[in-house]
């Protein structure tokens, strides 16, 4: 059959291209896509092409499809499946794929969201990387799979269980705890995250230096909402004072951070939050850039004497994916208020290429349709000339402004998708 869908060829080489996917064997599963996210890894694996660690040598002449953050429905099931998977039920991927490095959207031919359509191969659904889904909406398992990542970097964290060589996994409850340029879509999934968390941190403390960025999650996440949870909340801007470790560990009352998580790039982050480290704290690094040679300076004294770690998280298990769709489910986390923009698959490249000048957060995709990358703020005005958005404009007004199933099914319908 005939699809369309995004395919990298070289550094910031990807095309949208109408091309044959084959018929499926025996083992393999045929995915139809409803909703792919725009993650900012994807730019990062497209700015280092074939140097990417999960991307193969000759993607000149086998282009891989990009997009690991994907739902939809299942189209055709392979005969080997066919007791445990149908046609027309809804599905989600977990994209880290155990005892391999190779993923959807990085390393396969005929596998990755940012298409129609993708196949997904025998092995990998033999490790357990194909999950049912049974929610009403296809944006929220998409969205899930930037909040298993997050779910998972928290488990990573680990601290010395006293008197033994044994580790404690996750944060240290009742700890201190910072999310570093936290005000971003994945660092108000984390902040939300961490509220709702059995073993919370005493103190939790989220620094961005765009000052419009923090308000805005202030706004969203209340100090007094975190305190219902039993959590004291601060939100800091480190660019206001003339030096932030200092100010940040005053919030600590001079002890320092049990866990540290920088979600901004610059290394000047990571070096503030290695200042900031506690005894036995642990920094993980959740944010890098697309340099292999990006270095950042570490306090050697206080790993020896205070006994700190650094460690970097990237994906999670199946268990973080599960752990992520129940929260969703649940409705503890309202994954829609980290996303500003909507559009089709004729949007993928451009948003792709600029996504760090694009204005916003987290950009979603829905391949089956053509459509420009669209700001819900600007659906009021654009429904003055197209019902469409009229009733997109109501449907987001009716939940805060955000985006929400009812508009996903207006817009599904809308363009007779499903």
């Amino acid at each position: 059959m005939k699809i369309q869908g995004v395919r990298l060829y070289g550094v910031k080489d990807i095309r949208l291209e109408e091309f044959e996917l084959p018929e499926i064997e025996e083992d393999e599963i045929l995915l139809k896509i409803i909703c792919n996210g725009i993650a900012m890894s994807t730019l990062k694996e497209i700015t280092l092409a074939q140097r990417h660690l999960r991307v193969p040598k000759n993607i000149r002449k086998k282009p891989i499809l990009i997009g690991h953050e994907f739902s939809g429905v299942i189209e055709k099931v392979g005969k080997r499946w066919e007791n445990e998977y149908h046609q027309g039920e809804k599905y989600v991927i977990v994209p880290e794929i155990p005892n391999q490095i190779e993923s959807p959207g990085y390393s396969y031919e005929y596998f990755g969201g940012a298409a129609t359509y993708c196949i997904i191969p025998g092995d990998v659904i033999e490790k357990g990387c194909l999950l049912h889904y049974e929610g009403d909406s296809f944006y929220e398992p998409a969205m899930a799979q930037a909040l298993y990542s997050i779910v998972g970097s928290f488990h990573s964290n680990y601290h010395s269980k006293p008197g033994s060589h044994e580790h404690i996994s996750g944060i240290k409850e009742g700890g201190n705890t910072i999310i570093m340029g936290g005000c971003g879509p994945m660092g108000l999934m984390a902040i939300r995250y961490v509220l709702e968390m059995d073993k919370k941190p005493k103190r939790l403390v989220v620094t961005d230096t765009n000052q419009k960025r923090l308000e805005k999650a202030r706004k969203l996440i209340s100090v007094q909402e975190a305190s219902r949870h039993g959590v004291e909340l601060y939100y800091i801007n480190p660019a206001m004072v003339p030096d932030s470790a200092t100010v940040l560990l005053a919030v600590t009352c001079e002890k320092g951070y049990d866990d540290v998580f920088v979600y901004a790039p610059p290394k000047n982050v990571a070096e503030i939050g290695n200042r900031i480290m506690g005894m036995d704290g642990c920094m993980n690094i959740y944010a890098a850039t697309a340099d292999k040679r990006y270095r950042a300076g570490m306090n050697i004294y206080g790993s020896h004497y205070l006994k700190t770690k650094l460690i970097g998280s990237s994906g999670g298990l199946r268990s973080d994916m599960e752990e992520a769709i129940q929260l969703i489910h649940d409705k503890k986390i309202d994954v829609s208020m980290g996303i500003s923009h909507i559009g089709g698959i004729d949007a993928i490249v451009d948003t792709t290429l600029y996504l760090k000048q694009m204005q916003g957060t987290k950009k979603i995709i829905y391949p089956q349709i053509n459509m420009p990358l669209t700001a819900i703020e600007d659906f009021e005005k654009l429904g003055k000339q197209d019902p469409l958005f009229e009733k997109l404009a109501d449907a987001c007004q009716r939940n805060q402004g955000f985006w929400n199933p009812e508009a996903e099914k207006i817009l599904l319908e809308h363009y007779q998708v499903l």
